[in-house]
Protein backbone atom coordinates (compact mmCIF):
# COMPACT_ATOMS: atom_id res chain seq x y z
CA UNK A 1 0.00 0.00 0.00
CA UNK A 2 1.19 3.55 -0.67
CA UNK A 3 0.40 6.71 1.22
CA UNK A 4 -2.04 8.00 -1.40
CA UNK A 5 -4.21 4.87 -1.34
CA UNK A 6 -4.06 4.78 2.47
CA UNK A 7 -5.29 8.39 2.61
CA UNK A 8 -8.17 7.59 0.27
CA UNK A 9 -9.04 4.47 2.28
CA UNK A 10 -9.06 6.34 5.58
CA UNK A 11 -11.08 9.23 4.14
CA UNK A 12 -13.81 6.79 3.12
CA UNK A 13 -13.60 4.86 6.39
CA UNK A 14 -13.81 7.95 8.60
CA UNK A 15 -16.98 9.15 6.86
CA UNK A 16 -18.85 5.95 7.70
CA UNK A 17 -20.70 5.24 10.98
CA UNK A 18 -19.34 1.72 11.40
CA UNK A 19 -16.85 -0.81 10.04
CA UNK A 20 -19.70 -2.66 8.39
CA UNK A 21 -20.85 0.48 6.59
CA UNK A 22 -17.27 1.23 5.56
CA UNK A 23 -16.83 -2.29 4.22
CA UNK A 24 -19.96 -1.90 2.13
CA UNK A 25 -18.78 1.48 0.79
CA UNK A 26 -15.36 0.03 -0.08
CA UNK A 27 -16.75 -3.18 -1.54
CA UNK A 28 -14.84 -5.48 0.83
CA UNK A 29 -15.55 -7.49 3.96
CA UNK A 30 -15.50 -5.99 7.49
CA UNK A 31 -12.51 -8.15 8.50
CA UNK A 32 -10.59 -6.80 5.49
CA UNK A 33 -11.31 -3.23 6.64
CA UNK A 34 -10.17 -4.05 10.16
CA UNK A 35 -6.93 -5.60 8.94
CA UNK A 36 -6.13 -2.68 6.68
CA UNK A 37 -6.86 -0.13 9.42
CA UNK A 38 -4.67 -2.05 11.86
CA UNK A 39 -1.84 -2.15 9.31
CA UNK A 40 -2.18 1.61 8.69
CA UNK A 41 -2.10 2.42 12.40
CA UNK A 42 0.91 0.15 12.86
CA UNK A 43 2.75 1.89 10.01
CA UNK A 44 2.02 5.35 11.43
CA UNK A 45 2.57 4.34 15.04
CA UNK A 46 -0.62 6.05 16.26
CA UNK A 47 -4.23 5.10 16.86
CA UNK A 48 -6.53 6.77 14.34
CA UNK A 49 -9.94 5.43 15.34
CA UNK A 50 -11.68 4.36 18.51
CA UNK A 51 -14.05 1.64 17.36
CA UNK A 52 -16.75 -0.54 18.83
CA UNK A 53 -19.01 -3.03 17.12
CA UNK A 54 -21.54 -0.27 16.47
CA UNK A 55 -19.67 2.98 15.84
CA UNK A 56 -16.38 4.64 14.97
CA UNK A 57 -14.80 7.70 16.57
CA UNK A 58 -11.78 9.68 15.40
CA UNK A 59 -8.85 10.18 17.77
CA UNK A 60 -6.98 13.49 17.75
CA UNK A 61 -4.39 11.90 15.44
CA UNK A 62 -7.21 10.60 13.28
CA UNK A 63 -8.71 14.07 12.91
CA UNK A 64 -5.37 15.47 11.80
CA UNK A 65 -4.70 12.58 9.39
CA UNK A 66 -8.16 12.97 7.88
CA UNK A 67 -8.10 16.77 7.47
CA UNK A 68 -4.52 17.08 6.22
CA UNK A 69 -4.86 13.90 4.16
CA UNK A 70 -7.96 15.09 2.35
CA UNK A 71 -6.26 18.40 1.57
CA UNK A 72 -3.31 16.48 0.12
CA UNK A 73 -5.65 14.34 -1.95
CA UNK A 74 -7.35 17.45 -3.33
CA UNK A 75 -3.98 18.95 -4.25
CA UNK A 76 -2.94 15.71 -5.98
CA UNK A 77 -6.22 15.68 -7.89
CA UNK A 78 -5.73 19.31 -8.94
CA UNK A 79 -2.17 18.63 -10.07
CA UNK A 80 -3.11 15.52 -12.04
CA UNK A 81 -5.98 17.25 -13.80
CA UNK A 82 -3.65 20.17 -14.55
CA UNK A 83 -1.15 17.84 -16.20
CA UNK A 84 -3.89 16.04 -18.10
CA UNK A 85 -5.62 19.11 -19.47
CA UNK A 86 -2.71 21.54 -19.73
CA UNK A 87 -4.27 23.92 -17.24
CA UNK A 88 -5.62 23.61 -13.71
CA UNK A 89 -9.31 24.23 -13.12
CA UNK A 90 -9.88 25.73 -9.64
CA UNK A 91 -12.01 23.34 -7.62
CA UNK A 92 -12.39 21.81 -4.18
CA UNK A 93 -12.56 23.27 -0.69
CA UNK A 94 -10.79 26.55 0.14
CA UNK A 95 -10.45 27.54 3.82
CA UNK A 96 -9.80 31.26 4.44
CA UNK A 97 -9.10 33.19 7.65
CA UNK A 98 -9.38 36.95 8.14
CA UNK A 99 -10.12 39.55 10.80
CA UNK A 100 -13.73 40.46 11.63
CA UNK A 101 -13.86 43.95 10.10
CA UNK A 102 -12.04 43.34 6.84
CA UNK A 103 -13.59 39.90 6.57
CA UNK A 104 -17.16 41.08 6.85
CA UNK A 105 -16.96 44.32 4.89
CA UNK A 106 -14.47 43.48 2.16
CA UNK A 107 -13.63 39.79 2.00
CA UNK A 108 -17.14 38.34 2.27
CA UNK A 109 -18.39 40.25 -0.81
CA UNK A 110 -15.18 39.26 -2.63
CA UNK A 111 -15.76 35.58 -1.81
CA UNK A 112 -19.33 35.88 -3.08
CA UNK A 113 -18.07 37.11 -6.45
CA UNK A 114 -15.21 34.59 -6.49
CA UNK A 115 -17.47 31.53 -6.21
CA UNK A 116 -19.65 32.91 -9.00
CA UNK A 117 -16.57 33.03 -11.22
CA UNK A 118 -15.31 29.62 -10.04
CA UNK A 119 -18.41 27.55 -9.22
CA UNK A 120 -16.38 24.38 -8.59
CA UNK A 121 -14.71 25.95 -5.54
CA UNK A 122 -16.33 25.77 -2.09
CA UNK A 123 -15.16 28.40 0.41
CA UNK A 124 -15.19 28.31 4.20
CA UNK A 125 -14.52 31.83 5.56
CA UNK A 126 -13.45 31.88 9.22
CA UNK A 127 -13.33 35.30 10.89
CA UNK A 128 -11.41 35.76 14.14
CA UNK A 129 -10.09 38.63 16.25
CA UNK A 130 -6.56 37.12 16.07
CA UNK A 131 -4.79 35.56 13.10
CA UNK A 132 -4.87 31.76 13.13
CA UNK A 133 -1.87 29.56 12.33
CA UNK A 134 -2.55 28.16 8.88
CA UNK A 135 -1.08 24.69 9.38
CA UNK A 136 -2.48 24.15 12.86
CA UNK A 137 -6.01 25.03 11.78
CA UNK A 138 -5.89 23.45 8.32
CA UNK A 139 -6.27 26.77 6.49
CA UNK A 140 -5.35 27.49 2.89
CA UNK A 141 -5.18 31.31 2.88
CA UNK A 142 -4.93 33.96 5.58
CA UNK A 143 -5.47 37.70 5.15
CA UNK A 144 -2.94 39.63 7.23
CA UNK A 145 -2.19 43.30 7.90
CA UNK A 146 1.43 44.38 7.99
CA UNK A 147 4.45 42.21 7.27
CA UNK A 148 4.14 38.47 6.68
CA UNK A 149 4.26 36.72 10.08
CA UNK A 150 7.19 34.36 9.37
CA UNK A 151 9.22 32.58 6.72
CA UNK A 152 7.00 29.48 6.80
CA UNK A 153 4.40 31.11 4.56
CA UNK A 154 4.35 32.82 1.18
CA UNK A 155 2.86 36.30 1.06
CA UNK A 156 1.46 38.51 -1.70
CA UNK A 157 0.45 42.11 -1.17
CA UNK A 158 -3.15 42.59 -2.34
CA UNK A 159 -3.70 46.20 -1.22
CA UNK A 160 -1.76 49.20 0.04
CA UNK A 161 -2.80 50.43 3.46
CA UNK A 162 -1.73 52.72 6.32
CA UNK A 163 -2.70 53.02 9.98
CA UNK A 164 -3.81 56.61 10.49
CA UNK A 165 -4.64 58.73 13.53
CA UNK A 166 -8.08 60.28 13.33
CA UNK A 167 -10.87 61.81 15.40
CA UNK A 168 -14.30 63.36 14.94
CA UNK A 169 -14.46 67.15 14.38
CA UNK A 170 -16.57 67.55 17.54
CA UNK A 171 -13.90 65.88 19.68
CA UNK A 172 -11.15 68.07 18.21
CA UNK A 173 -13.24 71.22 18.66
CA UNK A 174 -13.75 70.40 22.34
CA UNK A 175 -10.26 69.17 23.16
CA UNK A 176 -7.98 70.65 20.53
CA UNK A 177 -5.79 68.61 18.16
CA UNK A 178 -2.53 67.04 19.40
CA UNK A 179 0.57 68.85 18.14
CA UNK A 180 3.09 66.06 18.83
CA UNK A 181 2.83 62.31 19.40
CA UNK A 182 3.52 62.85 23.11
CA UNK A 183 0.38 64.99 23.32
CA UNK A 184 -1.66 61.83 22.78
CA UNK A 185 -0.97 60.90 26.40
CA UNK A 186 -3.17 63.84 27.43
CA UNK A 187 -6.04 62.84 25.14
CA UNK A 188 -8.79 60.25 25.35
CA UNK A 189 -7.69 57.50 22.96
CA UNK A 190 -9.74 54.54 21.75
CA UNK A 191 -7.62 51.39 21.93
CA UNK A 192 -8.08 48.10 20.09
CA UNK A 193 -6.95 44.77 21.53
CA UNK A 194 -6.41 42.80 18.32
CA UNK A 195 -3.20 40.82 18.87
CA UNK A 196 -0.45 40.00 21.32
CA UNK A 197 1.09 43.49 21.14
CA UNK A 198 0.66 45.92 24.01
CA UNK A 199 -2.74 47.31 23.04
CA UNK A 200 -2.22 50.69 24.72
CA UNK A 201 1.19 51.39 23.17
CA UNK A 202 1.06 53.02 19.74
CA UNK A 203 4.17 52.84 17.54
CA UNK A 204 4.22 55.87 15.24
CA UNK A 205 6.51 57.07 12.46
CA UNK A 206 6.78 60.24 10.40
CA UNK A 207 8.99 58.60 7.79
CA UNK A 208 12.21 59.67 9.49
CA UNK A 209 11.84 58.69 13.12
CA UNK A 210 9.79 56.30 15.21
CA UNK A 211 8.29 56.81 18.66
CA UNK A 212 6.28 54.72 21.09
CA UNK A 213 3.46 56.41 22.95
CA UNK A 214 1.49 54.91 25.82
CA UNK A 215 -2.12 55.98 25.41
CA UNK A 216 -5.27 55.54 27.42
CA UNK A 217 -8.94 56.33 27.55
CA UNK A 218 -12.29 55.11 28.86
CA UNK A 219 -13.04 52.85 25.89
CA UNK A 220 -11.30 49.72 24.57
CA UNK A 221 -12.48 46.85 22.37
CA UNK A 222 -11.24 43.89 20.34
CA UNK A 223 -13.51 44.81 17.42
CA UNK A 224 -12.27 47.45 14.96
CA UNK A 225 -15.71 48.43 13.67
CA UNK A 226 -16.89 49.24 17.19
CA UNK A 227 -13.80 51.39 17.71
CA UNK A 228 -14.57 53.34 14.52
CA UNK A 229 -18.17 53.86 15.66
CA UNK A 230 -16.89 55.28 18.96
CA UNK A 231 -14.53 57.61 17.12
CA UNK A 232 -17.38 58.81 14.91
CA UNK A 233 -19.39 59.49 18.07
CA UNK A 234 -16.62 61.79 19.33
CA UNK A 235 -15.24 59.63 22.14
CA UNK A 236 -11.57 60.15 21.31
CA UNK A 237 -8.62 59.67 18.97
CA UNK A 238 -8.28 56.39 17.08
CA UNK A 239 -5.38 54.65 15.29
CA UNK A 240 -7.00 52.59 12.55
CA UNK A 241 -6.28 51.06 9.15
CA UNK A 242 -7.09 53.42 6.31
CA UNK A 243 -9.23 50.85 4.49
CA UNK A 244 -11.67 51.05 7.42
CA UNK A 245 -11.85 54.84 7.73
CA UNK A 246 -11.24 56.02 4.13
CA UNK A 247 -14.92 56.81 3.49
CA UNK A 248 -15.24 58.70 6.79
CA UNK A 249 -12.11 60.74 6.01
CA UNK A 250 -13.46 61.64 2.57
CA UNK A 251 -16.83 62.70 3.99
CA UNK A 252 -15.28 64.69 6.85
CA UNK A 253 -16.96 62.55 9.53
CA UNK A 254 -13.42 61.82 10.74
CA UNK A 255 -10.37 64.07 10.45
CA UNK A 256 -6.78 62.92 10.27
CA UNK A 257 -4.60 64.23 13.08
CA UNK A 258 -0.83 64.52 13.57
CA UNK A 259 -0.07 64.19 9.85
CA UNK A 260 2.43 62.90 8.64
CA UNK A 261 2.63 60.61 11.69
CA UNK A 262 1.10 57.17 11.10
CA UNK A 263 1.20 53.70 12.57
CA UNK A 264 3.43 50.78 11.64
CA UNK A 265 3.31 48.96 8.30
CA UNK A 266 -0.22 47.84 7.48
CA UNK A 267 -0.29 46.69 3.83
CA UNK A 268 -2.75 43.85 3.33
CA UNK A 269 -1.28 40.46 2.37
CA UNK A 270 -2.68 37.10 1.38
CA UNK A 271 -0.49 34.44 3.00
CA UNK A 272 -0.46 30.71 2.30
CA UNK A 273 1.79 27.71 3.02
CA UNK A 274 4.49 26.96 0.40
CA UNK A 275 2.99 23.57 -0.42
CA UNK A 276 -0.17 25.37 -1.62
CA UNK A 277 1.60 27.40 -4.30
CA UNK A 278 0.64 24.79 -6.94
CA UNK A 279 -3.00 24.68 -5.84
CA UNK A 280 -5.20 26.07 -8.59
CA UNK A 281 -7.87 27.28 -6.19
CA UNK A 282 -5.35 29.12 -3.96
CA UNK A 283 -3.61 30.74 -6.94
CA UNK A 284 -6.95 31.74 -8.46
CA UNK A 285 -8.19 33.20 -5.16
CA UNK A 286 -5.04 35.22 -4.48
CA UNK A 287 -5.01 36.52 -8.08
CA UNK A 288 -8.69 37.42 -7.73
CA UNK A 289 -8.09 39.42 -4.55
CA UNK A 290 -5.10 41.24 -6.05
CA UNK A 291 -7.22 42.21 -9.05
CA UNK A 292 -10.20 43.24 -6.94
CA UNK A 293 -8.30 45.49 -4.54
CA UNK A 294 -5.68 46.93 -6.89
CA UNK A 295 -7.62 50.20 -7.34
CA UNK A 296 -7.35 51.13 -3.68
CA UNK A 297 -4.94 54.03 -3.17
CA UNK A 298 -3.77 55.22 0.26
CA UNK A 299 -4.13 58.86 -0.86
CA UNK A 300 -7.87 58.44 -1.38
CA UNK A 301 -7.70 58.82 -5.16
CA UNK A 302 -9.34 55.47 -5.87
CA UNK A 303 -12.61 55.40 -7.75
CA UNK A 304 -13.89 52.23 -6.07
CA UNK A 305 -16.44 53.47 -3.53
CA UNK A 306 -16.44 50.17 -1.65
CA UNK A 307 -13.52 51.56 0.37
Amino acid sequence: MNSGTDLAFFSTLARQPSLAAAAQALGVTPPAVSRRLAALEARLGVRLLNRTTRRLGLTASGVRYLEDGERILRDIDTLERSLATGQAVPSGLLRVNASFGFGRRQLAPAVSDFVRRYPEVDVVLQLTDRALDLDTHGLDVGIRFGLAPDARVLARCIAGNRRLLCAAPDYLAANGPPATPRDLMQHRCIVIRENEDAFNTWVLSDGNQQVKVKVGGPLATNHGEIAVDWALAGHGILLRSEWDIAASLRSGALVRVLEPWAGTAADIHAVYPPHHQLSARVCAFVDFLAERFRDFRPDGSQTDTRW
